[in-house]
């Protein structure tokens, strides 16, 4: 007999234990199904992880320069074995704790792979052999995973994703990173502070695309500085696994095919959704294998919901966290809860944070998409050299750029690269979710010394009004 409930949620990331978690709230009687590990991706293998390896690198880097702040450390070594051992204790206690939520909130966990067999019902494959699941609601939250080369798999031993990447069985000595999206900068990052000899291949004309071209020619300045071999408009035409590492042929602006010898390389094209064998083919829009849904996660089966990275991007963890949530409140208020009331999600107010050395993060459209769009700009750029704290810091590097629109005052986009920009960039979030104009934003007091004083300075720039440039 099958195991019936109100929602099954079929994956357990970011997106998938939040959506149990708040349907749980709501009163509805919940399951979610998993493969592998509670926590997904993001948990496991990827956010946070990547977070606590950063942040090792991070401490490194001050190690070595610390006589810059007067003080004095010698035989400074990283031990990669230790450092990538914290980092999975840090994903182990995280996923544990999703366990403790999962049991705090009556949610039901069914560990196996599961397949849909209707909109709402499911088997699952697992230790207690298959399981039959039916229930009112279903939410696919099956996420998604590195896209390989072609013709260059990975193989966990030469050629790497960031699941390789993550608990390398080696330092790599040479390294080629394909691709300069978020994932590709932070490991080429993370490696070169670790001492790697690091070349970013990227086949568009600039580092990190989808920021503003302010920040990536920034970017591209401050990754040279630190002694990385940084080729834009640049394709791979070739990598063959060699005895000792990998042999690359890639072609340049000028179309000329070189060849060069790596010890590793790290691919990092982009995603693919896991949405392969599981039952959605005969249910609902796909397109590229991601799952069609409209602003409130409903697909176009009856009692099909889908969230996160198996849906149209961004693909970003706090993206598919906030789906769930959307998703959850729908369903509890079509189920007849009245203190349900579930809002759209404005993907044009979803921040993005690159946790590279230096930081990048941004929210809403750059300079180029806002005059694309058609608005008559009003621009602000404040550099970190002109702020008290950011020098007293010792990082001085890097700056706060704003869009208006110049007609009604709307903060239509901010551009931020330097260092904690990705805990700067809320506070012009929450200013776009209040469809704040310059005026509020001129008219807010920003503590001294802070380096949230650059982003007053920034919309005062905006309209010739700025103080310490």
């Amino acid at each position: 007999m099958a195991s019936s409930y109100d929602v099954i949620v079929l994956g357990s990331g970011p997106g998938g234990y939040v959506a149990a978690i708040r349907c749980a709230q709501l009163g509805l009687k919940t399951a979610i199904v998993e493969r592998e590990n509670l926590g997904g991706i993001c948990l496991n293998w990827g956010c946070i992880p990547t977070k606590a390896l950063l942040r090792s690198a991070e401490i490194f880097h001050y190690m070595q320069n610390a006589g810059d702040y007067g003080l004095k450390a010698q035989s400074i070594e990283a031990d990669l074995d230790a450092v990538v051992k914290r980092s999975r204790g840090v994903a182990k206690q995280l996923s544990s704790g999703i366990a403790h939520l999962m049991k705090k909130n009556k949610i039901t966990v069914h560990m196996g792979e599961g397949a849909l067999t209707g909109p709402t019902s499911l088997t699952v494959k697992g230790e207690k052999g298959e399981e039959k699941l039916t229930a009112k609601h279903v939410i696919v939250a099956t996420g998604a995973r590195a896209r390989d080369l072609p013709f260059a798999p990975a193989d966990g031993k030469r050629v790497w994703t960031y699941r390789t990447a993550m608990t390398p069985p080696e330092m790599p000595k040479k390294l080629l990173v394909i691709g300069s999206g978020a994932i590709g900068i932070e490991f080429a990052s993370f490696y070169n502070d670790m001492g790697s000899d690091v070349t970013v291949v990227e086949m568009l004309d600039r580092l990190v695309p989808v920021e503003d071209a302010e920040v990536s020619a920034f970017l591209e300045k401050s990754l040279k500085k630190q002694g990385m071999n940084i080729l834009t408009g640049t394709g791979l035409e070739d990598l063959k696994v060699t005895a000792k590492g990998v042999t690359a042929k890639i072609k340049g602006k000028d179309g000329k095919v070189t060849t060069d010898e790596f010890t590793h390389a790290i691919i990092a094209i982009g995603i693919q959704p896991n949405t392969e064998n599981i039952g959605l083919d005969k249910l609902t829009e796909m397109d590229r294998g991601f799952i069609q849904i409209d602003p409130f996660g409903r697909t176009k089966s009856k009692g099909l919901w889908a969230i996160g990275d198996c849906t149209p991007g961004p693909w970003l963890a706090h993206k598919a966290s906030h789906e769930g949530v959307t998703a959850a409140e729908a369903i509890a208020q079509e189920m007849g809860n009245k203190d349900a009331h579930p809002h759209a999600l404005d993907r044009n107010n979803i921040p993005g944070c690159t946790y590279c050395h230096p930081q990048i993060a941004s929210v809403g459209m750059t300079e180029a998409k806002a005059k694309e769009a058609g608005y008559e700009v009003k621009v602000g750029n404040f550099p970190f050299i002109g702020n008290g704290k950011a020098i007293a810091l010792g990082e001085a590097e890097g700056f706060i750029k704003t869009v208006f629109d110049a007609k009604t005052g709307e903060l239509l986009g901010a551009h931020m690269i330097g260092a904690e920009v990705t805990e700067l960039i809320q506070g012009y979030t929450v200013g776009k979710q209040l469809e704040t104009t310059e005026a509020e934003l001129m008219q807010t007091v920003f503590p001294h010394p802070t380096l949230s004083e650059m982003m007053h300075e920034s919309v005062l720039g905006a309209y010739g009004k700025a103080l310490h440039i």
